[in-house]
């Protein structure tokens, strides 16, 4: 009896971890250490991010909703014989569906595993690779509502550029040592996304699957979203609260390639989350942040952070990874210099 209770151990303390939602958590420790060191200031910033919160809400809806009917409709089908044709057309088409495509980080991997092992040069699959985590309906509709809609127009323009330029890069030095080869032995190909295609229906409505379909992706993807954005409406309170706006304009502000650069470089291991980013940016830039910057810190960590980073490093061997990094840096920085001068 003694031993049957023994080895009736608990529940590792690492599953109970990964249980645990980590957004959710985050944020409730930002606001215990607002009330143990400045208790006074945790209403007037939690007031502030819920009226940012709710000023973007009816994006939040918007995108949700396209996204949950393009779920239920079937309509991602459409995409399964885009990448066919000449080399060049399927570059401009995998930038294309890359940018305006919601497909989430789990969904890249089978999907491009499927293109390679289908034919498709890895020219195109770069495109679609380098434009996929910048840009999709949800993306623009939160940058509209947080940062303008000038600036969702050419970030969108920036992703399909940098899709397009690093997509006939590739095709310009497919015979050197650096893209002989691709891809690994065995790629990983899994993911959560594994749900059936299902065939176009428009008026999903009419169905009982998809009208669950849609209220389950609208759920989750609203929930996504919504938790997101509710911290970085936090953290952005907090920062404009206590960073002093004379050391961003220091840091990040001014003329010059010198901020543009910056944000390139902290792009990376300062990227939260795409969602999140927008309304860090706006406040950065509502204390004199350099427009170009934030074009730059939005690019180069969109391509460069972990989800979309893993997506590559799993199918390709380190030194296409390599060239996936430099197109990504590179092209934030042009992106961040013609920006700047236009904004």
């Amino acid at each position: 009896m003694i031993l049957a209770d023994l080895t009736q151990s608990p529940r590792p303390i690492g599953d109970v971890w990964a249980r645990i939602d980590k957004v959710a958590l985050t944020g409730a420790l930002i606001v215990l250490v607002l009330a143990v060191f400045d208790r006074g200031a945790v209403v007037p910033i939690l007031g502030t991010a819920l009226d940012h919160f709710m000023g973007t809400l009816p994006f939040i809806l918007v995108a949700v909703a396209a996204i949950a009917a393009m779920k239920a409709s079937g309509s991602e089908r459409l995409l399964d014989g885009v990448f066919k044709g000449r080399e060049v057309r399927m570059i401009l088409i995998g930038a294309l569906v890359g940018g305006l495509s919601p497909f989430c980080s789990c969904q890249v991997i089978p999907f491009v595993a499927a293109l390679l092992a289908a034919g498709a040069p890895l020219s195109a699959v770069m495109a679609f690779w380098l434009a996929s985590p910048l840009m999709d309906p949800a993306m623009f509709a939160i940058t509209a509502g947080g940062l303008g809609v000038d600036f969702a127009i050419a970030k969108t323009l920036a992703a399909l550029g940098l899709g397009v330029a690093g997509g006939l890069m590739v095709k310009l030095m497919a015979a050197s040592p650096v893209f002989a080869d691709p891809l690994r032995v065995a790629p990983k190909i899994g993911g959560c996304c594994r749900a059936r295609k299902k065939t176009v229906n428009w008026r999903f409505w009419t169905e009982a699957e998809r009208r669950q379909s849609f209220v389950q992706s609208g759920a989750s993807n609203l929930v996504f979203l919504g938790k997101w954005l509710a911290l970085a409406y936090v953290l952005q309170a907090v920062m404009i609260a206590y960073v002093p706006a004379d050391l961003v304009v220091r840091v990040i502000g001014g003329d010059g390639v010198g901020p543009i650069l910056l944000a390139v470089l902290v792009g990376a291991p300062a990227y939260l989350n795409g969602y999140a980013a927008v309304p860090l940016m706006a406040g950065l830039l509502s204390q004199g942040m350099n427009p170009g910057a934030a074009m730059a810190f939005v690019i180069a960590g969109g391509v460069s952070s972990i989800p979309a980073a893993v997506a590559v490093w799993a199918l390709v061997k380190p030194r296409v990874f390599a060239a996936y990094l430099g197109f990504a840096l590179t092209g934030a920085m042009i992106a961040g210099v013609l920006w700047s001068a236009i904004a």
